[in-house]
């Protein structure tokens, strides 16, 4: 996972949930994906979110809620069919936002809140 851009961390945990910060579609060596076809940004962008929670102790099986924000409500189906393989069964409350641009020009930045088990 690329180091944060910024004064923050990619996740904190806190009575027993992580918080995971808005991802963005870099890759874990930094490469930024701004001129990636949307899909691609998305795998990126929940690929850093799944780290995220992993690293804090849980997974996306224990996610409770997620924050998609777009940069054209237009991508909203490509995005839903991304996230519905990467979520599988589990569906946790989510929405999605158009947000205009984003940094970087990129066209996609995820946030989310999970139960982290046993803490």
């Amino acid at each position: 996972m690329a180091t944060p851009g910024g004064h923050y961390s990619h996740g904190t945990v806190a009575n027993g949930f992580v918080f995971v910060s808005g991802q963005l579609p870099i890759t874990p060596a930094g490469e930024k994906l701004s001129d990636a076809p949307f899909e691609r940004q998305a795998e990126q962008v929940l690929a850093n979110v799944q780290a995220v929670l992993e690293g804090c102790g849980s997974g996306v099986a224990h996610l409770v809620q997620v924050r998609v924000y777009v940069d054209d409500l237009a991508n909203w189906p490509a995005f839903n069919g991304v996230y519905a393989k990467w979520a599988g069964d589990h569906r946790p409350s989510r929405a999605v936002v158009p947000a205009g641009a984003l940094h970087y020009g990129f066209k996609i930045e995820v946030e989310a809140v999970a139960a982290v088990p046993g803490a």
